[in-house]
């Protein structure tokens, strides 16, 4: 596989880092984290009056300066992202350093009015007081969401390369194949052989990605199944018998290109193509709460095959992590006499009936 590291570098240069998404929990937790154990420590410190109530008010300052910044800028945050370089980024700093030296002479003036005596009696040194801390503690925490963005952006960089290059290299052999039946269909059966041109240009545009879509439905995934065993069809004759079980699959699920004719493609070629009696491909799924599970087998030999089940078993395997995360499955493996791959794909989109 070719090194992408230069394509994903010339990538993330020519993109822009984005800000955290500010109306997120864990940003909120992460700035009353940062803020409690600021306030811990300056209580902590010696020679300082350790009074409870003080520790207890510093408290309450802290978690509504982050609910009220995380709000802000919340509201802000696609503003903010329309500056260019990391001026977004300066400006969240500019917004807390403000936002906390407005707070600071509200609570200053409302304490003065009251009487209770939880600020200095000159307001100056306390807003001075809370906006160094801020502009310090905001500087440190942008960098680390900076540093946490830039390493998030590579790593989608890194794996989107990496399934790239794992398309390109499944592409040819089907093709190669395809093409190899057009040529002895011409002359025999142009028919047959306009029939096959036609699927086959279907997965051309799919595998070439005209339409430059990462992801497409189970329903145009099966659509293009179809077309590949059409092909292989016309190429085995009755030596390849197909069966199908995908009567409730929803139609709308989400799923990447191509992502089940590797599979396929392995059965017929490893399962079916070897034996002179030929073979059954079973094609089967149903769906889920949580998602739909596929499952295809195909009939094992005794004789071994050489390189079966290995390299769209990676390429699926990989694109499915990248995909749909861990919560994914594929199991692969010899079941009663047939190889029987089993995907499990998590989502739970608008269950609609196939109608195939």
């Amino acid at each position: 596989m070719p090194d992408p590291s230069p394509a994903i570098e010339g990538k993330l240069r020519g993109q822009g880092v984005g800000l955290p998404d500010f109306c997120s929990l864990p940003v909120l937790f992460a700035l009353l984290l940062v803020g409690a154990m600021t306030v811990t420590l300056m209580w902590l410190t010696p020679g300082e009056a350790a009074r409870i109530e003080d520790y207890t008010v510093a408290m309450l300052f802290v978690a509504w300066i982050a609910a009220l910044s995380t709000l802000a800028l919340c509201k802000l945050r696609n503003q903010l992202e329309r500056l260019p370089g990391l001026f977004p980024y300066a400006g969240v700093w500019v917004l807390l350093v403000v936002l906390v030296a407005v707070a600071a002479m509200i609570v200053a003036a409302l304490d003065h009015s009251l009487g209770m005596g939880l600020t200095p009696v000159s307001a100056a040194p306390f807003v001075r007081r809370c906006t160094a801390v801020t502009a310090l503690l905001g500087a440190g925490l942008l960098r680390y969401f900076y540093v946490v963005a830039q390493w998030q952006a590579r790593m989608a960089a890194v794996a989107q390369a990496q399934v790239d290059a794992l398309q390109a290299r499944i592409r040819p052999h089907f093709l190669f194949n395809s093409m190899n039946t057009v040529a002895a269909l011409v002359r025999v059966d142009p028919t047959a052989a306009e029939r096959t041109v036609e699927n086959l240009a279907e997965l051309f545009r799919a595998a070439l990605g005209a339409d430059r879509a990462a992801v497409g439905t189970l329903y145009e995934e099966l659509q293009l199944v179809d077309r590949y065993l059409a092909i292989e069809q016309l190429r085995l004759g009755t030596r390849l018998t197909i069966r199908r079980d995908i009567g409730d699959l929803p139609v709308a699920f989400p799923m990447p290109r191509l992502l089940l004719q590797p599979l396929v493609e392995n059965a017929v070629r490893y399962g079916v193509q070897p034996s002179v009696e030929g073979g059954t491909v079973n094609i089967s799924g149903h769906a889920h709460r949580g998602g739909v599970e596929l499952r295809i087998d195909n009939p094992l030999h005794d004789a071994p095959v050489s390189g079966g089940h290995g390299h769209g078993l990676d390429n699926v395997r990989q694109r499915i992590a990248h995909h749909f995360g861990t919560a994914a499955r594929v199991d692969a493996g010899p079941v009663d006499g047939r190889f029987v791959v089993s995907i499990y794909l998590p989502g739970s989109p608008r269950h609609a009936r196939s109608g195939r």
